[in-house]
């Protein structure tokens, strides 16, 4: 057994550097726009001020030529739309909402309401955590997004920012040990494609042939589900490295960190008892059990997280606390199952509530 937990580690170690080069060859590329098509960017927020705050001004200074902004104010208890209204700018459009209706997760409602009044070709869903690090971000994307064949879809790795390193860091973890990004293109199999809902940009005319968020209404991982949804209708999701672009505040703590992924992780292993339990314990033996039979395999979980923190540009620190990170994913997993069965999954005063 032990031989083969070892080839494991190996085969991640290798996919985990296949992943890096690969992303690192389609960063290589050179991002000048070769047309400026215009773009409508859609932002469901649900008490949001400070997080509009900070992105907003990020998407005004930017120079792309032919672009406007959709906020979607998802039923906020706070200033959120305030926040729209005081830029006074025409480029910026606000939405408002009462929230989602039965059978539906409220940001899938958002963003399916919202697509309704895109104006672009290009339309791109972003988090309103978001923030655009340099003016010609911008361009940068959609020189990215045109220069892919075939009809496709632009998303990725973003530098993800904020409180809550220890369990945020295993988000990019999991994306670079699960998806081989080399072979997603060529394979086109939908289990193999994926989509980061922080932001992804698709043609306006492929989304509503496909309206994609009217087909997953009650999605919590919508990104997940609709990444997978696309490729079997032809459109390829090409993940790319964006972190020199775009940056996501994505928690102020550990402690909303936790709260935040208790409602995802469940979901991402399956959604079921029987999917779940076996997965939690492969996992209790690949990254657990080897420990009890030679201390040498915590230079490999050493290994494997130090690799995917440099491709997604962690601290240092956060490399070197990596074992406690593999403890905490494998409470969260126990703590966010049991929240879903007893119905006490919660986001932003909302219960979660996956209806199919």
């Amino acid at each position: 057994m032990w031989k083969l937990i070892i080839a494991y580690h190996t085969a991640l170690a290798g996919l985990i550097i296949a992943n890096a080069l690969w992303l690192r060859r389609r960063a290589a590329r050179p991002a000048v726009p070769t047309s400026f098509p215009s773009l409508t960017i859609i932002i469901p927020a649900r008490n949001e001020v400070a997080n509009l705050q900070r992105l907003l001004p990020t998407l005004l200074a930017q120079t792309y030529p032919s672009f406007d902004v959709l906020v979607y104010d998802d039923a906020s208890e706070d200033g959120t739309s305030d926040v729209v209204r005081r830029l006074g700018d025409s480029r910026v459009r606000l939405l408002r909402g009462k929230g989602p209706p039965p059978g539906w997760v409220g940001k899938v409602h958002a963003l399916a309401e919202a697509s309704a009044h895109a104006r672009g070709e290009l339309v791109a869903f972003l988090d309103a955590d978001a923030e655009l690090l340099r003016p010609n971000a911008l361009e940068r994307l959609v020189a990215r997004f045109t220069a892919l064949p075939g009809e496709a879809a632009l998303s990725g790795l973003t530098h993800m920012v904020g409180g809550g390193a220890l369990l945020v860091s295993a988000i990019p973890f999991s994306f670079l040990i699960n998806l081989p990004l080399p072979l997603v293109p060529r394979l086109r199999l939908p289990m193999f494609s994926a989509m980061n809902g922080q932001f992804w940009m698709v043609a306006r005319a492929t989304y509503e042939r496909l309206r994609p968020h009217h087909q997953h209404p009650d999605e919590v991982l919508e990104d997940l589900v609709i990444g997978r949804y696309l490729m079997r209708h032809g459109v390829i999701v090409w993940m790319e490295d964006l972190q020199d672009d775009l940056a996501v505040h994505m928690y102020g703590s550990l402690a909303e960190a936790w709260r935040g992924l208790r409602k995802n992780v469940y979901l991402a292993m399956g959604g079921t008892p029987l999917m779940v339990a076996p997965l939690l314990a492969v996992y209790l033996l690949c990254f657990f059990a080897p420990l009890l039979n030679s201390p040498w395999f915590l230079l490999s979980l050493f290994a494997l997280k130090g690799l995917t923190d440099r491709v997604a540009r962690q601290p240092l620190g956060v490399t070197l606390l990596a074992p406690l990170t593999f403890v905490l994913l494998a409470l969260l997993a126990v703590d966010s199952a049991v929240s879903h069965w007893t119905g006490t999954a919660r986001w932003k005063g909302r219960r979660i509530v996956r209806g199919a």
